[in-house]
């Protein structure tokens, strides 16, 4: 149990500086992977009219977006 409570306490502190960092950068220039462009073109090629500034759960659970 200790083993698993010093672990949950590490995997915390690092989401809090993951998490610090991705806040503090503007979200136009952070690139968290090398393929973020090549993985964004085919979210829109699926999602073309979804729109991602302001996600509503009950339009996700319709019928068409289904």
């Amino acid at each position: 149990p200790r083993v698993e409570l010093a672990w949950a306490m590490k995997a915390h502190q690092h989401a809090q500086v993951y998490f610090n960092l991705i806040s503090s950068v503007d979200p136009k220039f952070l690139n968290l992977t090398k393929v973020d462009d090549l993985i964004y073109e085919e979210f829109r090629k699926t999602f073309r009219e979804l729109r991602v500034d302001v996600l509503d759960p009950e339009e996700l659970k319709s019928e068409p977006a289904k």
